[in-house]
């Protein structure tokens, strides 16, 4: 049996909890985009293919010092469209080494159809999960000097993605 766009975002929340990029990736269509419309410095704007996000989510995931520990707070919107939903939420865990707490919000789109992820939209509170992760200094200095558009490409070898990744905890590509 096909799971439901409801069925997904719960799936696509775990995977990012537990930090399993293949989880996360087995959600996809082999030919799906995943977009971040909220531009994050030292990451790319978009994600073409389920091998391409499998890539990212894994390298960020490894190298990214968060671990989110849950998301809670998710409010489920279902749209007109029965392939759509978006769903709101909020993650918290902690950044290592020290174990400070860390807290993330975003709002995911997803068009699921036959039962894998066809698009992803991931938008999140960028500025505040580097903040978070005491890395908004080298995104504000990414940003000033130009390496931010280079990193930004699409193209996950194009920069260091886990260099500022504010998908580390979330996201989609998240928190």
């Amino acid at each position: 049996m096909q799971l439901t766009p409801r069925e997904v975002l719960a799936r696509y929340h775990r995977a990012m909890v537990d930090r399993s990029a293949d989880d996360l990736a087995d959600l996809y269509a082999a030919g799906a985009l995943h977009t971040f419309p909220f531009r994050a410095p030292l990451f790319p704007a978009r994600l073409e293919g389920r091998e391409e996000i499998r890539a990212l989510y894994r390298a960020t995931w490894g190298a990214s010092p968060v671990r989110l520990t849950e998301i809670h707070d998710v409010v489920v919107h279902d749209a007109a469209d029965p392939e759509v939903v978006t769903g709101e939420w909020e993650g918290t865990g902690t950044v290592e080494p020290d174990g400070r707490p860390f807290r993330a919000t975003g709002l995911l789109t997803l068009r699921v159809r036959d039962g894998e992820i066809v698009e992803t939209r991931d938008y999140m509170d960028v500025f505040g999960t580097y903040h978070a992760m005491g890395r908004l200094k080298d995104v504000v200095a990414a940003t000033e000097n130009g390496t931010a558009e280079n990193a930004a490409a699409g193209n996950p070898a194009a920069g260091n993605p886990a260099v500022g990744n504010p998908a580390a905890g979330n996201p989609a590509a998240t928190a």
